[in-house]
């Protein structure tokens, strides 16, 4: 039953947040987030239908849209472990495809 509902829960977050596999999981374990235990967030995380490129894209618009941030703002964001800790190749692509 925990397993199911961090997966409902990280599916959610990755279609409407846009989040990243380690942003996800830190979400669903977190004391103050959703507090699932590690292996449902693991669990989740490793059975959600993400795209994860495609997150990263997403939320980089996001960035440039709406806090009018530089491709190399926005790419620091996307990368960095108190920001969104999405990986070199997710965050690469984003740049790569985002417009401006």
């Amino acid at each position: 039953m925990e397993f199911q509902s961090a997966l409902n829960r990280a599916q959610s977050f990755s279609d409407t947040m846009h989040m990243s596999k380690s942003g996800l999981y830190d979400q669903l374990t977190s004391e103050y987030g959703d507090q699932f235990s590690t292996e449902a967030a693991q669990y989740a995380v490793d059975n959600v239908e993400a795209d994860w490129k495609e997150n990263a894209l997403r939320k980089a618009e996001d960035y440039a849209e709406t806090m009018h941030m530089s491709k190399a703002g926005v790419y620091d964001q996307l990368t960095s472990e108190y920001g969104e800790q999405f990986i070199q190749e997710e965050a690469d692509y984003a740049i790569d495809n985002l417009e401006k």
